[in-house]
């Protein structure tokens, strides 16, 4: 058993050794942990499918993906290894390349007060024992109080850019109605050429309604867990006055599964982003879908809604 336990590395010697191999810089053995959770089938690279599930952020398109991945293929081989994320990244981590530093050594004092804590605990006195419940509390406090920050920070991120597709969706939304104007024209008996009219937008918020696709690949083992997830948002998300409608569409002989929710206005929806459930349920959906998912939005004419539900 000792013969045994000598010739088999444990996965911390191996990550020490494979850092040290490749000369990574203070706070880029992160990119060590990346690989290996982005890595499904353990054959310590990347390919694109493996890239594409971990990086995707439902905002660049496959073809940027696709033009990012062999970016940073600089070897060409259509995998990409750590030294090539590492060569990337580095060049583009700004600030963050103090932020990951500082995280690394963060790491490994903790892991260090933590094997010091179990070793030393339970002989220590009942005034050290207190100390120690003291600071491992308040090191918990600083944690969380960096997570919220953080957490803060990425909703800011992801609004302004709900904000920029909101804004496209918009331009395509009047070139529709100026569309469909036309072809109101077309279908008329009676259509007379008339002088060109001026468009006037009188900002009505209620002249039209937000209509949201959100497209979601669930992992398959995680099925159950997703559709109580699911079951518990559509409930909470279907009580609130701004909702109109939410329907459920599976793709059969797939786990995929397609949300359309309709809502008052932009700033219900909004709203709604920011409640304890709709960020319940989005924190759940890291664990459960495949890739991260896929959100579209839509202004539509209120006369519409009221037409197909009259």
């Amino acid at each position: 058993m000792e013969d045994s336990q000598e010739t088999s590395p444990s996965s911390n010697n191996s990550s020490e050794e494979l850092s040290s191999a490749l000369h990574l810089s203070k706070g880029m053995s992160i990119f060590l942990d990346i690989l290996r959770r982005a890595d499904k089938n353990d054959d310590g690279k990347l390919s694109f499918e493996e890239f594409k599930a971990y990086f995707a952020d439902g905002v660049l398109s496959g073809e940027e993906l696709h033009e990012l991945f062999h970016t940073i293929d600089t070897h060409n081989t259509n995998n990409l290894d750590t030294e090539e994320l590492c060569e990337y990244f580095s060049q583009h981590l700004g600030e963050y390349e103090n932020v990951l530093a500082a995280l690394e050594d963060l790491n490994l004092s903790i892991l260090k007060a933590m094997g010091k804590t179990k070793k030393d605990y339970q002989e220590a006195s009942n005034l050290e024992q207190f100390v120690t419940r003291f600071l491992l509390k308040e090191t918990l406090n600083q944690l969380q109080s960096l997570q919220n920050s953080l957490e803060c920070a990425m909703e800011t991120t992801e609004e302004q850019t709900r904000q920029e597709l909101l804004e496209e969706d918009n331009q395509w939304m009047i070139q529709i109605n100026r569309l469909q104007k036309l072809i109101d024209r077309l279908e008329k008996k009676d259509l007379k050429l008339e002088p060109l009219e001026e468009e006037i937008n009188e900002g009505n918020t209620k002249s039209h309604i937000m209509l949201v696709q959100r497209q979601m690949s669930v992992i398959e083992e995680d099925l159950e867990e997703f559709q109580l997830a699911l079951k518990h948002y559509v409930e909470s998300a279907s009580s609130q006055s701004g909702c109109l409608r939410i329907s459920i569409q599976k793709l059969s002989n797939e786990s995929r599964y397609i949300i359309y929710e309709f809502w008052e206005n932009s700033s219900v929806w909004n709203s709604h982003l920011q409640t304890n459930y709709s960020k319940t349920f989005q924190r759940s959906n890291v664990d459960f879908l495949e890739t991260p998912e896929l959100t579209s939005t839509m202004l539509v004419p209120a006369s519409w809604w009221i037409l197909n539900n009259n």
